[in-house]
């Protein structure tokens, strides 16, 4: 009895969720003219968060349209730094429109598993209709769901303790309101207590979203588990009240409210065979700033290329995929990635009082050292020179708690809020 012949793959590369790393890289694929297929529960959905990143980490081809608003960022913490660095903040719109492809193929439907390669099979992504769209290579950008991971992905501490989260709550408010608040100028981070509440730090995002709205953001950088929106909404209200606004004045139309949770140690994807993740799913996350987009922007290009010689070359599902998760996670990005996971554990491990003037240092380091540790994700030596600059300028109190982290991690911090 013959075998039967297995299908063709209805494309060279699937992939799984249709957010800006899933977008970013269907469209590079389908520049270097790979049929690329985009599965997403809801394809066409609007973007709704608010996006941001240093000028120095975009692509040189993104429109000049795509960037709605630039300044010099301020930093406070038990003082005012004027950071040098530009910071962009995106249009989302107009960044969802720059990077969706008409030649890309949608599908709509929710991804529930990956079907590995097998000999004479090609991987393919399972949708809870019961089909499964096969593909030269598939790609998982589901975020921190990870859809198409081996299950029990999580294992050790990672599988037992809550997510470390980044979590904000936030209001668009006109320019000259929010002028009282920010002084006008664009807060890349606030950290004085002006909202009066104990506990876990947060500071105040304050960043124009064109030339007359402001978005006012009370952001947790990471907790485990992260702040509640509750508590995160009341310390802004504060914060806002005390700065002299109304109660007219602060929003609560949900058109006018943006809330965000995303955790920041998600585990390395494992991918199985002819599957490859990028963005979130990897996870890219920046475990310390939480920024992810520009590095998913940037990489998109090279990405492609590797994915289409490699098919174009006769490689096999699994090699294609091993290949485009060499220029994901290289050696020399994983070490970095784990030293920045360590600097994670610091945070969390730190007494709540002594964050602000851990952040006053590092924001006084020279800019090299500062543009490293948030930006050179495959560059070992420059990330740890980063971090003995920010040792070698620490008190001897905030020395201790660093080597306290490093070493025992946030096992060492209560977890109650």
């Amino acid at each position: 009895m013959t075998a039967a012949t297995p299908a063709p793959p209805v494309a060279d590369v699937v992939i799984a969720g249709a957010g800006p790393a899933g977008r970013a890289l269907a469209r590079a694929c389908a520049a270097l003219d790979l049929r690329v297929l985009l599965v997403d529960p809801r394809p066409h959905r609007p973007w709704t968060h608010t996006y941001g990143a240093w000028a120095h980490e975009l692509p040189d081809d993104l429109p000049a349209d795509v960037a709605a608003a630039r300044g010099r960022g301020v930093a406070i913490g038990e003082r005012t730094h004027e950071l040098d660095d530009t910071y962009v903040v995106l249009d989302t719109a107009a960044l969802q429109v720059h990077l969706t492809d008409p030649t890309v193929a949608v599908r709509r439907g929710r991804v529930v598993a990956a079907v590995p390669a097998a000999p004479g099979r090609n991987p393919a992504v399972m949708l809870d209709d019961g089909t499964s769209p096969s593909g030269r290579v598939v790609v998982d950008a589901t975020g921190a769901r990870q859809a198409l991971a081996h299950r029990g992905a999580a294992r050790g501490l990672e599988g037992v303790r809550p997510r470390a989260e980044q979590t904000a709550f936030g209001v668009v408010v006109p320019r000259e309101v929010a002028a009282r608040v920010s002084g006008d100028r664009l807060l890349f981070m606030d950290w004085r207590a002006d909202h009066g509440h104990e506990g876990w730090p947060t500071f105040l995002y304050a960043v124009p979203l064109d030339t007359e709205r402001v978005l006012l953001e009370e952001t947790s950088l990471a907790r485990r588990p992260g702040l509640p929106m509750p508590e995160l909404r009341a310390r802004l209200r504060a914060r806002l009240l005390a700065a002299g606004l109304t109660e007219a004045e602060i929003p609560d139309d949900p058109a006018d409210v943006e809330k965000v949770r995303f955790p920041v140690d998600s585990p390395r994807h494992r991918s199985p065979a002819g599957v490859v993740a990028v963005g979130a799913a990897d996870p890219l996350v920046h475990p310390a700033s939480g920024f992810s987009l520009a590095t998913s922007l940037r990489m998109a290009p090279r990405l492609a290329t590797v994915l289409a010689d490699a098919l174009r070359g006769g490689a096999d599902p699994a090699a294609a995929a091993k290949a485009a998760r060499r220029v994901v996670r290289s050696p020399a990005a994983a070490t970095v990635h784990a030293l920045r996971r360590r600097g994670l554990e610091t945070l969390l491990a730190m007494p709540p009082a002594d964050v602000p003037a851990f952040f006053d240092r590092f924001f006084a380091l020279p800019d090299v050292h500062r543009r490293a540790y948030l930006d050179a994700r495959d560059d070992v030596t420059a990330s740890l020179a980063a971090m003995t600059s920010l040792f070698g300028g620490l008190t001897p109190r905030l020395r201790l708690h660093l080597i306290r982290g490093t070493l025992l991690g946030a096992r060492s911090v209560r977890t109650e809020q």
